[in-house]
This record gives C-alpha cells, sequence and structure tokens, in this order.
C-alpha cells in the first residue's frame, strides 16, 4: 500500500528568536507523521518548487517533516503567497514518488543496527 498524504489545515504562524528573519509556518498533515522516505521525497519536490523563487532566502527546510506537521522556518510576508501552492504541489509530487515504486532494501538487518546501536556508549556523566 502506497503512503499519500495532504495538507489538512490552515497554516499557523509564530515569531522566531529576535535574531532570525521571518516566521515560523506549521502546516497539518494527514494520515499520520509521514516515513522517512515520505519526508525526503517531500524535501526534494518542495526544493525543485522553491527554485528560482527569489524570495526564499532565510527559508530553512532542514526539518521539514516535524511529526504530523510541515515545518517551514524563516518564511517571509513578500514570499508567503507563493508558498501554498508550491507546498500543494510538492506533496502532490512527494506522493506520487512513493507511490511509484517500492522502498529501497535495507542495508542490513535490524538486529544488526540494533547490535551497533547498543555498542554507542555515551561517557558517564
Amino acid at each position: 500500500m502506497s503512503e499519500t498524504h495532504q495538507i489538512a489545515g490552515a497554516p499557523q504562524g509564530e515569531p522566531l528568536a529576535a535574531d532570525r528573519v521571518g516566521a515560523r509556518i506549521r502546516v497539518p498533515l494527514s494520515g499520520g507523521a509521514p516515513s522517512p522516505r515520505w519526508s525526503r521525497a517531500l524535501g526534494a519536490q518542495l526544493t525543485n518548487e522553491l527554485s528560482g523563487h527569489a524570495a526564499v532566502g532565510h527559508l530553512r527546510l532542514g526539518e521539514l517533516v516535524q511529526g504530523t506537521d510541515l515545518v517551514l522556518d524563516g518564511v517571509e510576508e513578500r514570499e508567503a503567497p507563493d508558498l501554498g501552492a508550491c507546498l500543494a504541489r510538492a506533496v502532490a509530487a512527494a506522493n506520487a514518488c512513493v507511490a511509484d515504486g517500492p522502498a529501497l532494501p535495507e542495508n542490513m538487518p535490524q538486529a544488526r543496527a540494533e547490535a551497533i546501536a547498543a555498542r554507542v556508549q555515551p561517557p558517564a556523566a
């Protein structure tokens, strides 16, 4: 079964720290928290959508998907009108990318990954 998400509500704005430019915009998604694969596809698609837009210099997409929200940091007033359509196209394209084929095979069994994680021991405080 393929994974799909849709924009599920109105964007909400939050102020950022005084030394930052723009606002943080949270956009809710339907369908629960997206998988890492879908999140990567969305980031790639949104980057493509925003290429060539002059007013995205302060936009940060590093942590684009947070739980069931899309989070855009550094949104400026002059770029806000264009972002809604860009987001909608990027979500649709991410849905299509994930539906196009199966996920890449994992590079190791889960038990091996857990064994590696068990060896990561922070120094005692």
